[in-house]
């Protein structure tokens, strides 16, 4: 039997996959670059337009937190793709109603209703990816996989400068509903099947729990995320604050996230490429946690500077971040078929969650040392620490064979 069919299923779900992130960016992104616009229509002051939006953004990765779970449980008990169907549905139409909206109240509603929509795309894509190709390939796929779909950020950038912030809601959901029809072609994974044909547990979320390996597993497959959202979520979507208290004028947020995205993708291409030169996950991590760390001191070191300078310290924090798809693709090789999915799709949803947690740090440490730099730089030694060290104690898993249940 010839092998081309199967080939032509592989690409397409890459495709897909990566077309289906392409979106997932751009609509989880949007509101960090449309933020002081969209608040500013609302009728919002300059110091409601700061602390309402760190509690929107606060809500939305709330939202994706109980999105990871739900989205996980079903991914492993009902199917990958149907995962896929459903978070591509519920946040295409959040993100259309986002942009109806009147009054503060039902921004937050509907961004919360956005991020369970949005939790689903990236693991579940991941996951049924990993599961359809050939181990050896896994590394290279899932780093297009992660690093054409950042490309949704600029998109999500370059839109909001040429129409308003309500038009670029607009877009997103009918990206969307395109993006729901070319999902139809594309097959489950077999690996999925058989186990689903088997009376084994599937979705059974509290197994991460009842055991104390899989427990520390999952714990550290979270924490070693967290730098990422550190630098996405405090840094760069802030970087318009903490330009202010460097002397630095004219830095818009829009503009550092599309610089850090761009980044982000390159940095996640060349984390597949060197994943797979190195065979090493860990190893690789090691490598972009180091490039991380640097443009953080040297984001934290630029005082009285130019914006344009500032970009490119962005753009390197963005390249550093990239490791996002390395503790992705990690944290589904982890687990077995019957929770890997809820593990894929739960792992960087918890991470995004703990952003909340990271601002609440943030505002805590800004006040006990009365300086906002000093504050950012401190919590940011705070997470890379914790990160690193999870990365330190995770298996490795590169070529792992995924043939494997959780018991």
């Amino acid at each position: 039997m010839s092998t081309k069919p199967s080939t032509s299923i592989f690409q397409l779900a890459v495709i897909v996959s990566a077309l289906g992130f392409f979106v997932d960016t751009y609509d989880l992104l949007l509101f960090a670059i449309i933020r002081k616009p969209s608040l500013t229509a609302l009728g919002l002051s300059p110091a409601d337009i700061v602390s309402k939006g760190e509690l929107l953004i606060s809500v939305q990765m709330i939202g994706m937190v109980i999105g990871g779970v739900i989205f996980g449980i079903l991914g492993d008990r009902k199917g990958r793709l149907k995962v896929l169907f459903g978070s591509i549905l519920l946040y295409s139409i959040a993100n259309a109603l986002n942009g109806m909206v009147t009054n503060i109240d039902q921004y937050l509603i509907l961004r919360f209703v956005a991020g369970i929509g949005l939790a689903g795309e990236l693991g579940a894509g991941i996951t049924l990816v990993s599961e359809l190709l050939p181990k050896e390939k896994r590394s290279t796929a899932a780093g297009f996989i992660a690093g054409f779909g950042l490309f949704g950020v600029v998109a999500a950038s370059v839109i909001s400068k040429m129409v308003d912030w309500r038009m670029c809601y607009y877009i997103g959901g009918i990206l969307g509903v395109i993006l729901l029809l070319m999902r139809i072609q594309v097959q489950e994974s077999k690996i999925f099947k058989e186990v689903q044909e088997t009376s084994i547990s599937k979705g059974n979320f509290l197994m991460f729990f009842n055991n104390r390996r899989r427990f520390s597993k999952y714990m550290q497959c979270i924490l070693l995320g967290l730098p990422v959202w550190y630098i996405i979520g405090i840094l760069v979507t802030f970087s318009d604050q903490f330009a202010k208290s460097m002397g630095i004028s004219g830095v818009e947020p829009g503009t550092a996230i599309m610089f850090l995205y761009m980044a982000i993708a390159a940095g996640d291409f060349s984390v597949g490429w060197l994943s797979q030169r190195l065979q090493s996950r860990k190893k690789t991590l090691f490598i972009f946690y180091a490039i991380a760390v640097l443009f953080t001191i040297l984001y934290f070191l630029q005082h009285n500077g130019s914006a344009i300078w500032f970009y490119v310290i962005c753009a390197g924090l963005g390249y550093g971040a990239g490791l996002n798809v390395v503790y992705i693709t990690s944290s589904v090789e982890q687990f077995g078929t019957n929770l890997r999915a809820s593990a894929g799709i739960s792992i960087p949803n918890m991470v995004r969650g703990t952003l909340p947690l990271m601002i609440l740090l943030f505002k805590f440490l800004r006040t006990l040392f009365g300086n906002y730099l000093i504050g950012g730089w401190v919590t940011g030694l705070i997470i890379f620490a914790i990160g690193i060290t999870a990365a330190w104690l995770l298996d490795e898993t590169y070529g792992k064979d995924l043939d494997f249940t959780e018991v």
